[in-house]
């Protein structure tokens, strides 16, 4: 299979099972607008990674809505359709709740025949969580280190993936508040691409809706597109990517039109 969702082993029953994922849910890479300079960093650095080159683990932060699990999922379809002559790149989704099993899938990867790109979408901890530790040290800490088959993306919402409150009680509580904050603040300095995302202007929330229109065949006409497309967003309160593909959604509906 092209992908796999990790499922660790409860207690020591066992290491855990990768369940392969017939169909990913991808969007043509193509279709994301508004995130070419984010898209074209990441997938050169995906591209390095599937040649055997150095490549960086990458964290995609910011806005919510605005492509960041989308522009993974994409990329790895891209670069696995460039390379599935040599095998192609696994991509093994592990869930934020799991995070603790990652050095029991690390280990079972790092003999792997396959080079496996790790995803984990909406990661980040809250006050009094620990499993950002054992993140740390199998990123680039341990003295294993990350094996050399296996890289590692995650989207969060925020940029250093810790609750300000959580940091901030680091600060007020110990005896040297710097060092305190540095401990916490390092786990995202693990991620040497940093990619932030963030809320997109009215030409671009039109792009994207213009951009689905056509690669789906939805006939409307550009005005009342634009229209009814900024009636969406103001129903939302916002613009972004998601907010764009859910109007298509309804556009479609209302079209007899089938995507997806």
């Amino acid at each position: 299979a092209d992908a796999f969702v990790w499922h660790p082993a409860p207690g020591s029953l066992g290491p855990g099972t990768l369940a392969p994922v017939p169909k990913v849910n991808a969007v043509p890479l193509a279709l994301l607008q508004g995130v070419e300079r984010q898209r074209d960093q990441l997938l050169e650095n995906t591209r390095r990674f599937a040649r055997g080159l150095p490549a960086n683990n990458a964290l995609l932060w910011g806005a919510r809505g605005m492509g960041k699990s989308s522009l993974v999922k994409a990329i790895h379809a891209a670069v696995n359709d460039e390379t599935r002559a040599t095998g192609g790149v696994a991509l093994i989704e592990i869930h934020r709740e799991d995070i603790r099993s990652l050095p029991t899938l690390m280990a079972l990867l790092r003999e792997a025949p396959r080079r496996c790109l790790l995803f984990c979408d909406d990661l980040s901890f809250d006050a009094g969580e620990s499993d950002y530790k054992s993140l740390k040290a199998v990123l680039e800490g341990g003295v294993e280190g990350r094996p050399a088959n296996v890289l590692f993306y995650a989207t969060s919402n925020r940029r250093h993936l810790l609750a300000r409150d959580m940091i901030e009680n680091e600060r007020s509580s110990a005896l040297n508040p710097g060092e305190a904050v540095e401990e916490k603040v390092s786990l995202s300095d693990r991620f040497g691409l940093w990619l932030g995302f963030h809320h997109c202007d009215q030409q671009t929330y039109f792009a994207m809706v213009e951009g689905y229109a056509g690669a789906y065949g939805i006939a409307v006409d550009p005005e009342t597109l634009r229209r009814e497309a900024a009636e969406w967003a103001v129903t939302r309160g916002s613009r972004s990517g998601r907010v764009a593909w859910q109007f298509i959604q309804d556009l479609a509906g209302r079209h007899g039109v089938r995507i997806g």
